[in-house]
């Protein structure tokens, strides 16, 4: 049974940039694993839903590192290989294949799976859900030959998604349960209506508060049924509703399981030597003074490199301000802190022409702030006063000719 001083579960993006930063921090050769059902070395996400859909980028240009990184520092990479099980007490993993990994550290970066739609024709052939590069190549193949898509979700992956599918040339529809396009993820209502505008003006049609009852199609779905008995044709659909956690695997182990693995400050579980990273983890937040599991790129490659450092001699507590970014046509925005206890946001630039920041407030404290085609100013300003609690005057705030304050 081969056996590693270290070893990381999965191959995502926690995964990648945790072995970059081992390796960067001069760690001994052959000491580190990662093991992952995909069949590719750790890569980006984010490309997947942006550049990759539009038909810009090829996914394979998405890894992280190239294969030939993993080979030079001696880092084993074992690929293709789906873990069943884990043996806590034995300190191993077992792949479906009945192979066995023994580790000394353990880091679960097992990600997250999709939510599915549970409706009559989920599972006809060109019903798609985006997760991985592979998926990604199939919805690719499919929109080859295809005129018209469906795209069901108003969150993050769903905007994106109806964005680049409309880049890529075809006509789509976006059906979303919520009555505007990312309601309070993070968007206002002012700022949802500046996005269907922008959607709307590309040629996305928008149906909120809308819930598909069902596909309908033979092999394939060829159109969409929603419970308003709206119908809509569709020679592709793709359906982003979220994801879970994916903790299957260490639910009947001494692992903490609620809403993802809990761990410490440290990304440390209750086991001696298992640590969890990214989609997966629920860590407790100094900055907020709450739980939360953060599901995007920057913090499973901000937990990925803590975890590479403390494995490598840090012992400091992981730090980390909670920070989005998404992309759908010329809209690229940021987005730091958490709005939860947010009284009233302010507005610094101007809606109408998609330049603008929003600023949640509580008290006189700013919690949240939101930036498009904005200065690198008010990126600063934003990470600065979240992280410092100090007061701040909402006028001056809001006021483009005064400056932010220091």
């Amino acid at each position: 049974m081969p056996s590693y001083r270290n070893v990381i579960l999965g191959g995502g993006v926690a995964a990648g940039y945790a072995a970059q930063t081992y390796v960067e921090r001069g760690r001994e050769p052959g000491s580190l694993c990662i093991v992952t059902a995909e069949e590719r070395v750790p890569y980006d996400r984010p490309p997947l839903s942006k550049d990759v859909l539009a038909g810009g980028m090829d996914p394979e240009e998405a890894v992280i590192e190239e294969i030939g990184f993993y080979v030079e520092h001696d880092v084993e990479v074992v690929t293709g290989s789906r873990v069943t099980s884990i043996d806590v007490d034995g300190r191993t993993l077992e792949t479906a294949d009945g192979e066995a990994i023994g580790w000394g550290n353990l880091l679960v970066a097992t990600g997250s799976q999709v939510r599915r739609l549970d409706v009559p024709g989920e599972d006809r052939g060109n019903v798609f859900y985006l997760r991985t590069a592979g998926d990604a190549e199939r919805i690719l193949g499919a929109a080859e030959d295809a005129a018209t898509a469906v795209v069901v979700g108003g969150s993050f992956i769903g905007t994106e998604v109806a964005a680049s599918l409309t880049d890529f040339g075809l006509d789509v529809t976006q059906v979303y349960r919520e009555d505007r396009l990312l309601k309070d993820r993070p968007l206002t209502a002012e700022m949802s209506a500046f996005y269907e505008r922008v959607f709307r003006e590309e040629g996305v049609d928008l149906r909120p508060g809308e819930t598909v009852a069902r596909f309908e199609g033979r092999a394939r779905v060829s159109k969409v049924v929603l419970e308003s008995g709206a119908e809509i044709e569709a020679d592709l659909v793709v359906v982003g509703i979220g994801v879970v956690p994916d903790v299957e695997i260490f639910e009947r182990t001494a692992i903490e399981i609620d809403d993802g693995i809990v761990v410490d400050d440290r990304l440390r579980t209750a086991i001696d030597g298992i640590r969890a990273a990214g989609d997966v983890a629920r860590w407790p937040d100094a900055i907020f003074g709450r739980r939360r599991r953060v599901e995007h790129w920057d913090c499973a490659r901000a937990q990925g490199e803590y975890w590479a450092r403390a494995m490598t001699g840090e012992d400091e507590a992981f730090d980390y301000l909670v920070y989005f970014f998404s992309d759908a046509f010329d809209l690229s925005w940021e987005y730091w802190g958490d709005i939860e206890g947010a009284e009233r946001v302010v507005y610094r630039g101007t809606l109408d022409d998609g330049s603008f920041s929003a600023w949640w407030l509580a008290e006189d404290r700013v919690l949240a702030a939101f930036v498009l085609d904005r200065p690198d100013e008010e990126r600063d300003a934003a990470q600065r006063l979240i992280r410092s609690g100090r007061s701040v005057d909402a006028d001056r705030l809001a006021d483009e000719e005064a400056p932010l304050p220091e």
